[in-house]
Formats: C-alpha cells, sequence, structure tokens
C-alpha cells in the first residue's frame, strides 16, 4: 500500500487565497473604473433643474419640427463630405440654410465645424471632409423663420 501524504490547510493558504480573490476584484475594478473615466464624454447638461424648467419648450420645438413635415437624409459622399438632402413629401426643398458641428463621440478629436452649400441636386454639402472614424454630426437648418435640428451618426 503505498500512502499519499496530504498537506494541512493552514492560516496561509486562507490569506492567500482571500488576497488573490480580492486582488482580482480590485483589479477588475480599477479596470472597469479607467475605461469609465476615459470614455465618458462630459456632462449632457450642467445643472438639472434649470434643464427641467425648458423641458416644455424642447418639446414644443420638437412639435413644431415634426410639424414641418420634413424628412432628412443624412450621409457620407466619397470625399467623407456630409451630405443632407432635406425632402418634404417627396420633393426636395429648396432655399434651405444650414450650419453644423461634427463631434467624435468619445472626444478624443477636435469639434469640426461644418459650413454647407448647396449642390445642383438641392441636397447640402459640408466643405469639410471628416477624418476616417465615427462622428456624431449636428445641423441646424433653417427656411425663413421654420428651423429643424438634426443629430445623426456618421462613419
Amino acid at each position: 500500500m503505498s500512502q499519499t501524504a496530504t498537506k494541512r490547510f493552514t492560516g496561509y493558504h486562507m490569506t492567500a487565497i482571500l488576497v488573490a480573490f480580492f486582488g482580482v476584484v480590485i483589479a477588475v475594478n480599477l479596470v472597469m473604473a479607467r475605461f469609465a473615466i476615459a470614455t465618458f464624454g462630459g456632462t449632457v447638461v450642467d445643472n438639472s433643474y434649470v434643464a427641467s424648467q425648458q423641458y416644455n419648450g424642447w418639446l414644443q420645438a420638437a412639435r413644431d419640427q415634426k410639424a414641418l413635415g420634413w424628412t432628412t437624409k443624412l450621409s457620407l459622399d466619397s470625399e467623407r463630405s456630409p451630405m443632407l438632402l432635406v425632402t418634404k413629401a417627396g420633393a426636395p426643398l429648396v432655399g434651405l440654410t444650414a450650419t453644423g458641428v461634427a463631434s467624435h463621440p468619445l472626444g478624443r478629436a477636435p469639434d469640426i465645424a461644418l459650413t454647407f452649400y448647396t449642390d445642383a441636386d438641392h441636397s447640402l454639402r459640408a466643405r469639410q471632409s471628416l477624418p476616417p472614424g465615427r462622428w456624431q454630426v449636428r445641423v441646424e437648418l433653417h427656411q425663413g423663420t421654420a428651423e429643424a435640428r438634426l443629430l445623426d451618426t456618421l462613419q
């Protein structure tokens, strides 16, 4: 008969298990906190109470914009310049002016101010091109007293 020697489970073993367990938990928490801090672009509003006072106005502006009946399609042309087609009842709108800003979603690149001109097919094209990557584009459209805002993501 052969005897196998077994080691006793001591306090040192338990200490090593606890240190390893909590070391892994702390390491994961530190990594996740680092990712959260690095990818947070900032506050949505600086003062939520003041923003809540403007909420009904924002809802009315959204209803007014929807009542315009404008349909928008934002895309990139072959040179990576934002191109915007605005239609109403299937026909392109004329007499539109637009300004915009392209922002990197994680804030890793500076914002790009966009100026638009009207193309021959009545689409609005930005004079600036966007670097490769994902961009959030905010556009303000004006036609006389009517105005609309657009937020879209381009890649």
